[in-house]
């Protein structure tokens, strides 16, 4: 009998649509930030913000490496949940094509974990999910790096093959694949990437995942 597989799911714009409220407000919230801790102008601030964003893949880890931040201090002092939460944009019909997937299902984001859980709770996808592997979890070792991704494995005493990572980030199936998991790129890019086995534009389409992978 065939083994149910392990699905991994990215959070934002893959379970949410982030673009249009979301990262907007958390990306004024870190330069808001880095303006009060950092004691810089706004233009200064927003260059750092992005500057740490590119290099270490999380604004977060340059404020770790450079300046001595507290995760926690950092995480909660810009994801104000309250804040967000009026800005979350989802479909609903996501939720009957989830509860149809076999298999065990594990949001694997690189925010925290308070936000993630105020998020799927705000879709109604709390029951959906057997856990959350944040940012936290990872030991601030943001996706694509691979510590994230080992971490995630040994939490949850999975193997890479039994996983199907679902992310609209193509750059985090790289990782995905070298460890050999199957994936999907939620994009309407139409580039081609030997390490996306399937691309969907939406996850409402995700059943087909089933027959195709």
């Amino acid at each position: 009998m065939k083994r149910c597989p392990v699905w991994i799911f990215d959070l934002d714009n893959t379970l949410h649509d982030a673009n249009p409220h979301i990262f907007p407000h958390l990306n004024r919230a870190m330069t808001a930030w880095l303006m009060t801790e950092l004691g810089l102008d706004m233009v200064e601030a927003d260059r750092l913000r992005v500057l740490y964003w590119h290099r270490y893949g999380a604004t977060l880890l340059g404020l770790m490496r450079h300046h001595g931040t507290r995760p926690a201090h950092f995480l909660h002092g810009t994801h104000d949940v309250a804040a967000l939460r009026p800005g979350i944009v989802s479909d609903r019909a996501l939720l009957h094509v989830l509860r149809r997937l076999p298999g065990r299902k594990i949001v694997f984001t690189n925010g925290p974990l308070h936000y993630a859980e105020a998020v799927l709770d705000a879709i109604g996808m709390t029951a959906l999910f057997d856990g959350i592997h944040a940012i936290e979890h990872s030991r601030y070792a943001p996706k694509p790096r691979l510590a994230g991704f080992l971490h995630l494995l040994r939490d949850y005493r999975i193997t890479p093959s039994r996983c199907i990572m679902v992310e609209d980030t193509v750059t985090n199936l790289r990782t995905a694949k070298q460890l050999g998991m199957r994936t999907v790129w939620i994009s309407r890019d139409a580039a081609h990437h030997g390490y996306v086995d399937l691309r969907l534009t939406s996850a409402l389409q995700l059943r087909r995942a089933l027959r195709l992978l």
